[in-house]
């Protein structure tokens, strides 16, 4: 049985999309989530500066103190208390043109997780994306941009586990100039980004960058 199972797990990790092509993906200027409407009087709260992650020591701490890194397992949910988040999750993939594709625009309440990356608290960089607004109005990551370092992401999972992610950064990066290493390279342990669209918009172009938050596993509940 252990054997069976070592060997699932192994074809699961061959048939991941590698880091370094999505990274090259991106740095071509393919950023992550092209919809958005961007028509409302206030726009999405975008991050401030004091809230950027310091390069010298992101990631640098690693996962909580003797927090072990979780198995595989689907994530169906995620919660932002400090934005008042609390969405489902659906697992998507690249589109025909290469991009992470991002959950139907049409549900402004859903979070989609990127498959070819590690599930959240497994050890390497997931990811979850959704869209900051649709034509209706504000979207599942529309104050993104609004949290600070120290807020958090829970992730609930499958095998009925939370992954707790603490935030030690957000940032917003132009689509055209998207840091594609930085944001998804593994720091060798359980990480998080979150993203969706910010920066500048225009009718012809959508928004011209993306929100980053960068986060570390900090508690299984």
């Amino acid at each position: 049985m252990y054997d069976s199972e070592l060997a699932e797990e192994e074809e699961r990790h061959r048939r991941r999309a590698p880091w370094g092509v999505i990274a090259l993906v991106l740095l071509t200027g393919l950023a992550l989530i092209r919809n958005g409407s961007g028509e409302f009087d206030v726009g999405p709260p975008q991050p401030a500066s004091a809230a950027a992650s310091d390069t010298r020591t992101a990631g640098g701490n690693g996962a909580a103190k003797g927090l072990a890194p979780l198995a595989y397992s689907v994530p169906d949910r995620v919660a932002i208390p400090g934005i008042q988040v609390d969405a489902p999750v659906m697992p998507v993939g690249l589109d025909a043109d290469g991009w992470v594709d991002a959950p139907p625009p049409e549900d402004p309440n859903l979070a989609g997780w990127f498959t070819g990356a590690v599930a959240p608290g497994e050890k390497g960089t997931a990811v979850v994306v959704g869209h900051v607004d649709n034509q209706q109005g504000p979207a599942v990551f529309y104050g993104l941009g609004a949290l600070k370092k120290g807020n958090r992401v829970e992730v609930h999972r499958q095998d009925g586990k939370t992954a707790v992610f603490e935030i030690y950064g957000i940032e917003v990066f132009e689509k055209n100039n998207f840091p594609g290493d930085r944001v998804y390279a593994s720091k060798g342990s359980p990480e998080l980004r979150v993203i969706t669209c910010g920066g500048g918009f225009s009718k012809q172009n959508g928004y011209d960058g993306n929100v980053v938050a960068f986060a570390r596993l900090a508690e299984v509940r």
